[in-house]
């Protein structure tokens, strides 16, 4: 078996198969969606991969899940340059999402930053795409007032909340001298349709060595923002001010447009966690009454043994206290426990997947291929690769047949293990494709009728074709 990127049993990072970095969550029919920013590797003219600059960046990874351990990958938004929706834009840094009821039908929005310099919004009819862009021009610029001298003009978050939505962004520190107190955090009012302001931005005041990462959440009736300190806190203020370089830090106020009140630290950066830092950024949602927060980190380049800066996404538990602040929040390789258990006697399709070693995703469909997010199905797949799904729910009947969508050119296997990826196979499928363009079924028995909750791993063997779903009988 191939070497997987993370230990088998934990849930961080949420996505292995490629990077994904300044995560923003939506909650939407009990699933969470994730959108990162889509970090790829750059490379100088010998072949060697450089200090990630982010230059490259214009896609935006989508990810889902009903449970927060096994995560259906949704592919990468086409979100900027030539190929992407906002064709006028170079970059599409740090997503923020949204959904709203308009005219009697539920719309979805992603508003990212295009470099430092404004931030676009896309939309679609469904959480994964396509997005297309319904301006065709930035959202926020350098001509909006009150923001031509924002260092960042970037790090979108937004809140939706009852019958208004705002929008917050902006950071950077202008000189030096002004790193306590930058002044360049903001906050618009959005109009009802999502993709305009209403009214001018307004200057979030006093945000304590403000660095970037705009988050928002209504908690306990109360309107907290959030954001990543710069890295000029002084140490010795650090008891004080209670929190410190590179660290998330809270704010709250009695109304959406503040004023806000200054907080205390929540996350320190994740080189406290993990050995490896670079900047913080997060984003905090609820979940089946529970909250919890995304971040990135640096583990997943860590385990490649890169370490050039290139992150990818973990989600770990928020606890808050009877007066309703935030304990600190630690950061962990576990991350967090599975919600509620996977059915495998739905279809599950093949790109959903808690840890893997040795496949990739690949959009599948006209529209997923146009734009980049949709369906996906797994391929590169060789003998050696896997899967593995966690805590699924047989029951007490259980299951007799597992049957899988396939296609390919090549014969192989696919093994089928409970629990621990090795030992005797509950199933050996032959992965004999009739076609190498159309997806057809095939199915066979369980050595013995599977009954209770279980891991599943689907092991490897031959490679030259390609897997859309699974599911259990």
């Amino acid at each position: 078996m191939k070497k997987s990127l993370k230990k088998i049993g934990n849930a961080n990072p949420v996505m292995t198969q490629r990077f994904g970095a300044d995560p923003y969550a939506m909650v939407y029919e009990d699933r969470v969606y994730l959108y990162m920013t889509g970090d790829d590797f750059i490379y100088d003219e010998t072949g060697e991969i450089k200090e990630n600059n982010y230059s490259n960046i214009y896609t935006i990874n989508v990810i889902s899940s009903s449970d927060l351990v096994n995560w259906t990958d949704h592919g990468s938004v086409y979100a900027a340059s030539e190929k992407g929706a906002a064709s006028w834009g170079t970059n599409s840094w740090a997503p923020a999402a949204a959904c709203r009821e308009i005219d009697g039908k539920m719309k979805f929005f992603l508003y990212f930053a295009n470099g430092g310099n404004g931030i676009a919004v896309l939309s679609s009819d469904s959480p994964t795409g396509p997005f297309t862009d319904p301006i065709q021009k930035p959202l926020v610029s350098r001509e909006t007032p009150g923001c031509a001298s924002v260092t960042w003009l970037f790090d979108p978050a937004v809140l939706v909340d009852g019958e208004e939505a705002y929008l917050y962004f902006g950071g950077g520190v202008p000189s030096p001298e002004q790193a306590a107190n930058p002044g360049t955090a903001r906050v618009a009012k959005l109009g009802k349709d999502m993709i305009s302001l209403d009214g001018e931005p307004k200057t979030i005041e006093n945000v304590s060595y403000l660095f970037e990462d705009s988050g928002i959440n209504k908690i306990n009736g109360k309107y907290i923002y959030s954001y990543c300190s710069n890295f000029s806190v002084p140490w010795e203020k650090k008891e004080e001010l209670g929190f410190e370089c590179g660290e998330i830090v809270t704010m709250e106020a009695d109304e959406p447009m503040g004023p806000f009140k200054q907080g205390k630290g929540i996350l320190k950066n994740p080189e406290a966690f993990f050995g490896v830092g670079g900047n913080n950024h997060h984003c905090m949602f609820e979940f089946h009454k529970q909250w919890y927060m995304a971040y990135h980190s640096r583990i997943l380049e860590r385990e490649m043994g890169v370490l050039k800066g290139y992150r990818s996404t973990n989600i770990d538990r928020v606890t808050i206290s009877e007066d309703g602040t935030i304990t600190p929040i630690q950061g962990t390789e576990k991350g967090v426990a599975q919600v509620g258990t996977l059915n495998p006697y739905e279809r599950q399709m093949a790109s959903t997947m808690a840890v893997m070693a040795g496949i990739r995703t690949a959009p599948y469909g006209e529209n997923s291929v146009r734009y980049g997010s949709g369906d996906m199905i797994v391929t590169g797949i060789s003998t050696g690769s896997w899967i593995g799904i966690y805590g699924a729910s047989f029951g007490s009947e259980g299951a007799q047949e597992i049957q899988f969508e396939i296609r390919g050119k090549q014969q192989g296997k696919i093994l089928v293990y409970m629990d621990i990826p090795e030992g005797k196979a509950v199933a050996e499928i032959e992965a004999a494709a009739d076609s190498e363009e159309e997806f057809g079924t095939v199915a066979a028995r369980l050595a013995a009728t599977v009954t209770g909750t279980h891991d599943i791993f689907f092991v490897f063997e031959g490679e030259g074709y390609e897997l859309k779903s699974w599911k259990f009988c």
